[in-house]
């Protein structure tokens, strides 16, 4: 049975999924489908949150107020599989065409540019402890880079720079899987 509790440990990986946002953020079941997966992560995911804050306080220190004045949210993977198609959802200018058994993608150029954000889920699977879900609105801002060696895989290291959700500026959805009461 799942429970997530406090004493739950959280070990694996996770698979990426994504879909272009359209003004609705997607539930988990809505996103995280076969037709939607971004490819298999290497070497992990993670979930990067800052923040800056200012401290007011007296010349005596009695009191003080620590205010955020500013977040960012940074959703981190390696991806070991992609195609073309993959880096459409990477890279902002680029394009892709398929004809006579090819793919073609155009990269750079403002031409190329879609201005396309996008709803990314990472699903965490755990038949023990409970699923766990990273939802996140978004684009990568990272690039890609390409690097062909003899001796490993191609991966690709997107960085996808989280943007408002809803009113109250939720950056990031993190959804457990508990017992149902």
């Amino acid at each position: 049975m799942a429970k997530r509790d406090k004493k739950t440990i959280t070990i694996g990986s996770a698979l990426p999924y994504i879909m272009l946002y359209t003004d609705t953020v997607p539930t988990v079941d809505e996103i995280c489908v076969e037709e939607n997966l971004l490819g298999y992560i290497k070497g992990g995911a993670a979930l990067e949150y800052t923040e800056e804050t200012y401290e007011e306080k007296d010349d005596l220190g009695y009191v003080s107020k620590i205010i955020t004045t500013s977040e960012e949210v940074l959703l981190k993977m390696g991806l070991l599989t992609w195609n073309g198609t993959t880096l459409q959802h990477l890279i902002d200018r680029c394009q892709v065409t398929e004809a006579a058994g090819k793919r073609t993608t155009k990269i750079g150029g403002a031409g190329n540019a879609q201005g396309k954000y996008y709803a990314v889920c990472l699903h965490h699977k755990d038949p023990v402890d409970g699923d766990l879900w990273v939802l996140i609105v978004g684009r990568n801002t990272a690039g890609a880079t390409l690097t062909l060696a003899a001796d490993e895989g191609t991966l690709i290291e997107p960085e996808f720079k989280a943007m408002v959700q809803d009113d109250n500026g939720t950056l990031v959805q993190l959804i457990e899987e508990i017992p149902a009461a």
